[in-house]
């Protein structure tokens, strides 16, 4: 590694190393061998503003002053100026999306103490509120992100018309604005093969699988939100417990020997590489999430600790991929190197 690469690491780790972690990160997550964290979402606009995309300067900042009002009783930290590892460790921890810039004029990024509910003010909408709660908890994302858009609502006015409901910048998201989602680890029906299988059952019945970090990012590793855009949540829950228990069922057609296998030859690929691609990292971190979560033999990684090298990869396209390659290979050889005992 260069003189400026490693410089360039150790202030990625002191920033990183200051930053507290996401609540989705807790170790109490149930189900968090299958699934790794719940989100509610809630878009909404306000009455008589321009979208976004059609907003002027002065427009964007009279709006983003108007929530930050509105939020002032939640106690919310506010995001203008981000460094390069605040913004990755923001995009890695998915408190914000990758194509949120919150220092362009009007925007503002609004975190909870707990970084378990998040507000991103003029993305896309006017306010894209979500809650992201550990392992399967969706009734608890629902219940803080319904919270925190009734205290706005207490405020403001929601732009709304009939019959389309709630209105939003994309027409797809109009109605009742909301998007509930969890992130699946299915590396057992990738493995076996029946994933396509299972995940057009679930997309049938209207559900939608997208990558780690949203629609923009592609289901590598079989990282997979899974997402609805309704407030049905006993469908929605049916459909993740469906999906739960098909996971599960297919990662007991495979021998613990075979995984040990697999999980060993990941773990080889991270500490010999100099450079490591997002996607390689991520199939990586695949492997050994599976034999940390069935507690392999000589295998020592907690697993909730696998989740948060997910959140501290680089996860956007850097100016030199080669230097972000040298740099997520470091942070898995330096994790890696020592876990396993055998």
């Amino acid at each position: 590694m260069t003189a400026k690469g490693a410089e360039r690491e150790n202030w990625k780790k002191m920033v990183l190393r200051s930053m507290p972690p996401p609540a989705w990160l807790a170790v109490d997550a149930p189900e968090n061998d299958v699934v790794i964290s719940s989100r509610c979402r809630f878009a909404r606009n306000l009455r008589g503003h321009r979208f976004p995309n059609h907003a002027d300067q002065d427009e964007l900042r009279e709006i983003s002053r108007l929530i930050k009002d509105a939020s002032s009783s939640l106690g919310l930290e506010s995001f203008r100026r981000l460094s390069e590892a605040e913004r990755e460790y923001m995009v890695g921890c998915r408190l914000m999306s990758p194509d949120f810039h919150a220092e362009a004029p009007g925007r503002t990024l609004l975190l909870n103490h707990e970084r378990s509910v998040s507000i991103m003010v003029n993305e896309e909408d006017h306010v894209r509120i979500q809650a992201l709660t550990p392992g399967w908890s969706i009734t608890s994302a629902e219940s803080q992100a319904r919270s925190a858009l009734k205290t706005l609502g207490a405020h403001v006015e929601w732009a709304r018309a009939e019959p389309w409901g709630f209105l939003a910048a994309s027409p797809f998201n109009a109605g009742e604005g909301v998007r509930l989602s969890a992130m699946f680890h299915l590396v057992g029906l990738a493995h076996t093969k029946k994933l396509n299988e299972v995940l057009g059952a679930l997309t049938n019945s209207g559900l939608t699988a997208r990558g780690l970090f949203g629609e923009s990012s592609r289901a590598v590793g079989a990282f997979f939100q899974v997402s609805v855009t309704t407030l049905d949540l006993p469908r929605f829950a049916g459909a993740c417990e469906y999906l739960m228990r098909e996971e599960r069922i297919a990662r007991g057609t495979v021998s613990r020997e075979e995984l040990e296998r697999m999980v060993k030859e990941a773990i080889h690929f991270a500490v010999v590489s100099k450079e490591v691609a997002q996607v390689d990292a991520l199939r990586v971190l695949a492997w050994v999430r599976w034999g940390a979560a069935v507690a392999l033999p000589h295998l020592e990684v907690p697993l909730r600790e696998i989740d948060a090298l997910l959140s501290t990869l680089e996860v956007r396209n850097d100016a030199d991929e080669g230097a972000a390659a040298r740099d997520r290979a470091s942070s898995l050889r330096n994790r890696l190197e020592h876990a396993l005992n055998g």
